[in-house]
């Protein structure tokens, strides 16, 4: 069967989309593939047709259970055997899932990245007949990449079991320094890159400067028909954001990571079916949602990045017809954006302090400690030396990450809890309870959120303020589990910290150029692309996200909030740029009043645009006028 055949037969289409032809030829060739396919560009499809066409399996490396799950469904339904290997998983269901894929029809096995380091998985692939190896989300290789993870970096190690098999990776954003990476991390022989326009002409981008974003948000939601979602950072403004719009009328509701899986498929399911219209979340929903009619995507808070924003953002209108994509923020964001940044960065002397005093903490003299693993409570760490848990615990992940220390799981994940009841029934409780009054005030006190979703605690800590031992405060919130009033999910394990060599002198931690200095430039020019794209008022914003991601183009796309503003000048762009080109320079080398610049301005166009164009270009702060002078001048010769 050929190529189209294929196409029509399982996806109902008679021709491929640009770009997607060439790619599968590619890999049907034999060559290691790099295609950049923005966000429902289609990139499935350009290693599940090349798959179908050859005898074997193809493996599918993706980082989400519930993508795989979503894909194999997909597959499923167009009657194509598909199957995963996931976390959950027994070792007897992993062993028939893996003997059906050497024996059996299956043509496409989902794994994560992780599986592929087990020797279980790598001996079965050496007797899989693999013609294909798919990496979604290639942009997780390169370290130079907005969401980097280090499992990724061993991908290429299953080479030596795959036979001649060729890789195609794939991913909706990368910069030329993280396509470089990753055709270099995945030791593909030569660079083999294939790249869509990341151009969405379909797609209206605005970023609007707003005090009240909910207000804004409810007018959008009432002027915008269809489905839409709505992004936050936070779990808690998932809840609060989808209360504001259902008690707007506006069917609304919330998604996070801090949800079970059974509650969070209902309600992707709620909001696929178009029960619910619209979808508030954090960034753990959408990777790998199918849903072409997304009329809207709103932002209310703003993310890290250009490349995850333009990922998220492009979930609007994969259907090609006219949606949007809206930015709201205020100053309070642009702070919030670089307090972060530096809460993420430590300086490398706090970081070199961290070591040291964990050391002082765990009573380990110099030289001593290798190997040895050390209970370690972060909170209470951070409270007896005064120092900031987020960053403090930011410093760890560097020394870990240069091979210093290790720190287990438990460490990342601390206890949880939430409150099951609501406000008046937990006050019910505390009147005929009152020997749990003051733990569950002390909570409250303690944490915010714990109405709406598992907060993290500390059992140290509350201990400690209620005066009692951390096993006393445990056995009142078990009591307090059983009567139904709290939900509490104690750590599986102690958190723990091992020393990976006896302990060094402060001055000894070096911490390689690569793994800090590089890195945090490389994020920092991130956080200022995206804090540019926020307060631009003078370039189209799609021309911005192409020039970011290396394309060029010369055309406004007309629709963004910045285009609409120029387009009320009435003026073609060819005048439009003829007047700039015109009185930049004499404004650069001298300031002019209005009617020496005009004077001067030798040109066929009214002048009545040319004042139009002056007008506008004052509004948008590159030409300032001094009252004391009378004068118009280029603001600081750019």
């Amino acid at each position: 069967m050929d190529l189209k055949q294929i196409l029509l037969k399982y996806w109902g289409y008679s021709s491929f989309r640009p770009l997607q032809e060439d790619i599968i030829k590619s890999v049907l060739d034999g060559s290691d593939t790099l295609a950049l396919m923005p966000t429902g560009g289609g990139k499935s499809i350009c290693f599940q047709v090349p798959a179908l066409a050859r005898e074997g399996i193809c493996l599918v490396v993706s980082p989400l259970i519930a993508l795989m799950k979503d894909q194999v469904a997909n597959l499923h339904i167009k009657g194509i055997n598909a199957v995963a290997v996931y976390s959950g998983m027994s070792s007897g269901e992993i062993d028939i899932t893996l003997d059906n894929c050497i024996y059996g029809s299956v043509k496409f096995l989902y794994v994560s990245p992780e599986r592929l380091t087990t020797d279980l998985m790598r001996s079965r692939l050496q007797k899989m007949n693999v013609n294909l190896v798919a990496i979604d989300e290639a942009h997780c290789i390169s370290q130079w990449g907005y969401d980097f993870r280090p499992p990724y970096l061993r991908i290429a190690e299953i080479r030596e079991y795959t036979g001649k098999a060729p890789f195609l990776a794939l991913t909706a954003t990368a910069t030329k320094q993280v396509m470089n990476d990753i055709c270099e991390k995945l030791d593909f022989k030569k660079q083999n890159v294939f790249i869509k326009s990341f151009e969405r002409k379909n797609l209206v981008y605005a970023a609007v400067k707003e005090e009240d974003k909910l207000k804004r948000l409810k007018v959008m939601c009432s002027k915008v028909k269809g489905t839409g979602i709505v992004y936050v950072r936070s779990r808690r403004k998932t809840r609060e954001i989808s209360d504001f719009l259902n008690k707007n009328s506006i069917s609304a509701d919330y998604y996070h990571a801090g949800l079970d899986n059974i509650t969070r498929e209902k309600k992707q399911i709620g909001w696929m079916s178009e029960r619910i219209r619209v979808i508030v979340a954090t960034n753990a929903f959408g990777m790998g949602i199918d849903k072409p009619n997304v009329r809207f995507v709103a932002h209310m808070d703003m993310p890290d990045c250009p490349e995850s924003y333009f990922q998220e953002a492009g979930r609007a209108g994969r259907d090609l017809k006219n949606a949007y994509a809206v930015l709201l923020f205020n100053e309070a964001d642009i702070l919030d954006a670089r307090n972060f940044f530096e809460l993420s960065y430590p300086t490398l002397k706090f970081i070199r302090q961290v070591y040291s005093t964990i050391g002082n903490y765990l009573q380990i003299p110099i030289g001593s400690g290798k190997d040895i693993n050390y209970d370690f409570e972060l909170r209470s760490f951070c409270e007896n030396y005064q120092l900031n848990p987020v960053l403090t615990f930011n410093a760890i992940k560097f020394l870990e990450k240069e091979g210093y220390i290790a720190v287990s799981e438990a460490l990342r994940n601390p206890s949880r809890m939430i409150f099951l009841q609501n406000k008046e029934n937990l006050y019910r409780f505390q009147v005929a309870n009152p020997k749990y009054d003051t733990i569950i005030k002390t909570m409250l006190r303690s944490y915010t959120g714990l109405f709406t979703e598992y907060s993290k605690i500390d059992e140290n800590e509350i201990a400690k303020r209620l005066n009692v031992t951390k096993e006393n405060f445990i056995n009142q919130l078990l009591k307090l589990k059983e009567f139904g009033i709290v939900d509490y999910q104690p750590q599986n394990k102690k958190p723990q910290i091992t020393f990976l060599t006896g302990r060094l002198n402060e001055k000894d931690i070096i911490i390689a150029r690569e793994n800090y200095h590089i890195l945090k430039e490389c994020a920092h020019k991130r956080m200022d692309a995206m804090i540019n794209y926020t307060k631009n008022e003078n370039k189209c914003r799609s021309l911005m996200l192409l020039d970011y991601f290396g394309e060029k183009s010369e055309n406004r796309c007309g629709k963004c909030d910045v285009c609409l503003e120029r387009n009320k000048l009435k003026l073609s762009k060819l005048e439009f740029d003829k007047v700039v080109e015109l009185i930049k320079p004499i404004l650069r080398e001298n300031p002019q009043s209005l009617e020496e610049l005009l004077s001067k301005t030798k040109t066929n166009i009214p002048e009545k645009k040319i004042i139009k164009v002056i007008r506008w270009l004052r509004d948008q702060g590159k030409i300032v006028f001094d009252n004391d002078e009378n004068r118009l001048q280029w603001k600081n010769g750019k």
